[in-house]
């Protein structure tokens, strides 16, 4: 892993330098195995650039460069540059719904500020010959915000009622809640119907893809 950058303009430098790149070229100036699939290696290509460009987080919950408050988050993009899936955010806080709010959540800390770089991850492309996209340093403008407060408070709404297992990925404009887990079988503790704490299934939030689409197209001008 390389020294953390120190500034943003010294993390988007370094980040720059690694447009162009396949994941290939990249594993190898870190001596890491490129795996066959990601399959059994979820998150294998975000590990692979936070080594890279030397992110510093010490807890799941903190940004990923913790001391310049940036998160890194990959988009695998096809060739027209809009992404192919919904992007991970956080863990959704299921245990104390009542002790959070928006402007303390870890949803509002990991999208504070979001270093994008996209991957191209078209089908038939070995994933060592991905490429390494143009990156992009992003910060939600007031109405950006706004959505993502929105439907947070809309899903928050609905945990403290005890009914997290209601909401489904069509819940939510831009930012969606997801079942995560290693296995179906993964438990947490939370607020059940009756208002006590019960073991259920973990979930996550999602920024949906259309979501990051917007923003890579305002962004590099590209066609929605």
């Amino acid at each position: 892993m390389r020294r953390t950058p120190t500034t943003p303009t010294e993390l988007l430098a370094r980040a720059r330098q690694l447009a162009g790149l396949t994941l290939g070229d990249l594993a190898g100036t870190l001596n890491t195995p490129v795996p066959a699939n990601l399959r059994r290696h979820k998150g294998w290509v975000g590990r692979l650039l936070e080594d890279a460009l030397g992110a510093d987080a010490s807890t799941a919950q903190a940004p990923d460069f913790a001391e310049l408050g940036i998160e890194l988050k990959t988009l695998p993009v096809d060739t027209s540059g809009k992404p192919r899936e919904s992007t991970f955010v956080t863990c959704v806080e299921l245990a104390h719904p009542d002790d959070i709010r928006w402007e303390t959540s870890h949803v509002r800390q990991k999208l504070a500020r979001v270093l994008f770089i996209p991957v191209l991850s078209e089908t038939g492309i070995d994933l060592g010959d991905r490429l390494v996209g143009q990156p992009l340093l992003w910060q939600p403008s007031p109405a950006e915000e706004a959505l993502l407060r929105a439907d947070w408070e809309g899903h928050m709404r609905t945990i403290r009622q005890g009914y997290a297992h209601a909401i489904t990925a069509r819940d939510g404009e831009v930012l969606q809640i997801r079942p995560k887990g290693a296995r179906a079988s993964s438990r947490v503790w939370g607020i059940g119907p009756s208002g006590e704490l019960e073991l259920i299934q973990p979930r996550a939030y999602y920024l949906r893809a259309g979501f990051t689409a917007g923003i890579i197209a305002r962004s590099f001008a590209l066609s929605t």
